[in-house]
């Protein structure tokens, strides 16, 4: 800790900028009132008179929050097959529609069967011929992954 400290006391208010041993004083060991740095980066650092349970509790209450909000991302799928007939594949494009215009990041996996696996040139023109009944601009993310029991694409709204 550093020489001089700005102080907020337990019940938030600001008690100014004073030294670490002035400080130290100031905490109660029998109400469990300890000196925290909160912000250590800070000139001169800031440290907080409160328990220190409560401090580490709301610490990780906002880690919490924060690791919730990173996958907060939605991931939707949209499967279609290769001999699919055009007004399912409307259909389909209306549901990756919806998805996209909610924000969602859409996968799309194309279902292929026997022969269907190995005929590349014709699977890419089916998947071509879908992606542009989709009315809302999209951005594919990545190539075409071919593997499995078909190939899987990823598509985004355009900013």
């Amino acid at each position: 800790m550093a020489q001089q400290l700005r102080v907020i006391g337990a019940d938030g208010a600001n008690l100014g900028i004073m030294s670490r041993e002035e400080a130290l004083k100031l905490t109660r060991p029998e109400e469990k009132i300890d000196l925290i740095e909160i912000v250590p980066s800070a000139n001169p650092p800031v440290a907080r008179l409160m328990s220190f349970d409560k401090y580490r509790y709301e610490l990780e209450k906002r880690e919490k929050k924060e690791r919730q909000a990173r996958t907060k991302i939605a991931f939707k799928h949209v499967q279609i097959s290769g001999r699919a007939q055009k007004n399912d594949l409307l259909i389909k494009s209306r549901q990756a529609d919806t998805f996209l215009e909610a924000g969602c990041q859409v996968e799309i996996q194309m279902r292929l069967r026997g022969r269907e696996k190995y005929n590349k040139p014709w699977v890419l023109e089916r998947l071509k011929e879908f992606l542009s009944m989709i009315t809302v601009e999209h951005k594919v993310i990545d190539t075409p992954q071919f593997g499995g029991r078909g190939l899987s694409l990823h598509i985004i709204k355009k900013p």
